[in-house]
């Protein structure tokens, strides 16, 4: 009679579950790290936008009207030439709203995500992701 034996079968088990342990960090550790170059990349995208808002209006815009203004346009501005996205903004890659203030404390404007916490401050993957 020709078949596994249960020492057999425990034996390929504890093999399976020891290359799972090895593995799976791993894996979920790139995970965060593609979920950061996301935001990074977002953030890089919206500011180009903004910079393309801010050719054609003459100025940034502000806080109240927030990145909303890339895709509608804002009551007032005559010169606005949009939308300057395809699509209205999405949310970071933890589907939390991008952070924006004009003027800004860092530069003409702050564009910014909280990261995975959603907290300010942090590190590693809960790490605030910057236009600065």
């Amino acid at each position: 009679m020709s078949g596994f034996t249960l020492l057999e079968l425990l034996v390929v088990m504890v093999i399976i579950g020891l290359l799972a342990a090895y593995v799976g960090p791993k894996y979920f550790s790139q995970i965060g790290k593609s979920e950061t170059k996301t935001a990074m990349a977002q953030i890089n995208a919206l500011g180009k936008a903004l910079d393309q808002y801010r050719l054609d209006v003459g100025h940034y815009p502000g806080t109240e009207a927030g990145l909303a203004a890339l895709f509608a346009k804002p009551q007032g501005e005559a010169k606005w030439d949009g939308p300057y996205l395809q699509k209205n903004v999405p949310p970071d890659p933890w589907g939390k709203p991008y952070v924006y203030r004009q003027p800004g404390e860092h530069g003409d404007y702050d564009l910014l995500s909280y990261g995975k916490d959603g907290q300010p401050g942090g590190s590693s993957e809960a790490a605030d992701i910057t236009n600065w």
